[in-house]
């Protein structure tokens, strides 16, 4: 996910449209209570994350491509 992470970077750098989209799902992907455990930051759970991509790609480990994540961000920041 992190090879994921550096291809979005740039993206949200030249689409202030897109890091807003990206930022506000990064957010609500969240894990529950992540300030109470290490390492305090407001990361997704990890089985969370696995089972959105079963359910999304058949596969536990995929990693999804850039513009389905764009596509994803902007779609969800625009339902509210």
């Amino acid at each position: 996910m992190l090879s994921l992470v550096l291809r979005l970077i740039p993206r949200a750098l030249v689409s202030p449209r897109t890091a807003i989209a990206l930022l506000v799902v990064g957010w609500r992907f969240r894990r529950n209570h992540w300030w109470a455990r290490a390492p305090f930051l407001p990361l997704p759970a990890r089985d969370y994350l696995r089972w959105r991509m079963y359910t999304a790609y058949g596969d536990h480990d995929a990693v999804p491509p850039v513009e389905d994540v764009i596509r994803y961000a902007r779609w969800a920041a625009r339902i509210g």
